[in-house]
């Protein structure tokens, strides 16, 4: 590991600041993606900024009944929020679907959404990869590639993003707040937060230089609102997503038509995918599971899968319709109103 100065903030004012001045400086929070990735030479900081201390570890209520939750909220906390439990069950069910005890105790909000890919051709120093190195190549395209992506990539990098979290957060409509500076404050809308690469895969988010992720925002939501979080991968427990989903829904009570769906995919693109085509299809029609087939089918229909990866498209569609079919009643499943 490189050597690297080290700056503890009293501020966002002062963090913004620091990052400024120290070229090649990045912001630090619960450390269990950025420190793996300086360990393996991929990250190489000149200036580490700590987060940590800054007071952004609250999860408060919001006028419109929804909640702001601090960037520097642990993965833990954030899942075992009476509140987040009640409103929100996707989001528990893609938090605690996303990693082991030990690390959600230290991830934290903001951390999860800045992620980096874990393609295993990003992580190797003697592989090519444009996300790492732009213009040198991906290695993974006629590499290995089981994993990676089948929507949204490009020439220059199929990789996926391996957040579970961020899925859970684009169909919930939230919304990622940036602090840039004292005159500075934004919002991003969460399906928007993550960039697909097209002809710059080393650019991951939409985050401009300096600004620092501060919470996310979660609307309320809808009485009579169901949501559900469902992945696909490997093994049980501590695997990344081979395909994930999660559905937000709510059925008009008068005639068991669909009043509104959100619906996103996990591990199918370099960012969490907003299925808006299959989400058209089914507002205002009843949730019979031939129309949500189709619904899924054309949204997936997009798919341009790679030589070791066209598996991805059929188990996306069964886990989106098996999905709405628990949330809709017309199979058996897991408790999900909100």
């Amino acid at each position: 590991m490189k050597p690297f100065a080290y700056v503890r903030p009293t501020s966002l004012r002062e963090a913004a600041d620091a990052h400024a001045t120290h070229p090649g400086a990045r912001y630090l929070a619960g450390g269990t993606n950025l420190v793996d990735l300086m360990k393996l030479g991929v990250e190489t900081p000149t200036t580490l900024i700590d987060l940590s201390r800054l007071p952004l570890d609250d999860i408060t209520e919001l006028p419109d009944g929804g909640l702001r939750v601090g960037a520097t909220v642990s993965n833990s906390d954030l899942a075992a929020d009476p509140r987040v439990r009640a409103r929100y069950p996707a989001l528990v069910q893609a938090l605690l679907a996303g990693a082991s005890g030990q690390l959600r105790n230290v991830a934290t909000t903001g951390g999860n959404l800045l992620q980096r890919t874990r393609c295993g051709y990003f992580q190797d120093l003697s592989k090519p990869c444009n996300k790492r190195e732009p213009g040198s190549g991906c290695a993974a395209r006629d590499g290995i590639h089981r994993d990676h992506a089948v929507l949204g990539h490009s020439a220059h990098c199929i990789a996926t993003h391996p957040s579970d979290m961020a899925v859970a957060l684009a169909a919930l409509d939230a919304r990622v707040e940036l602090y840039g500076g004292p005159d500075s404050t934004r919002t991003v809308a969460a399906a928007e937060f993550h960039r697909l690469p097209a002809d710059h895969p080393e650019q991951d988010t939409v985050v401009r230089p300096g600004e620092i992720v501060t919470a996310v925002l979660l609307p309320a939501p809808a009485p009579g609102t169901r949501s559900l979080y469902r992945k696909a991968r490997d093994r049980a427990s501590y695997a990344f997503a081979l395909a994930s989903v999660a559905v937000v829904l709510d059925l008009d009570p008068a005639d068991g038509r669909v009043r509104s769906v959100a619906l996103a995919f996990g591990g199918l693109a370099p960012r969490p995918w907003r299925a808006t085509t299959a989400e058209a299809r089914l507002t205002g029609a009843e949730p019979h599971p031939d129309t949500v087939r189709e619904a899924v089918d054309a949204e997936l229909d997009r798919a341009q899968p790679l030589r070791d990866n066209a598996y991805k498209i059929p188990l996306a569609r069964n886990l989106a319709c098996d999905t709405i079919a628990a949330l809709a009643g017309t199979r058996p499943g897991p408790p999900a109103t909100t």
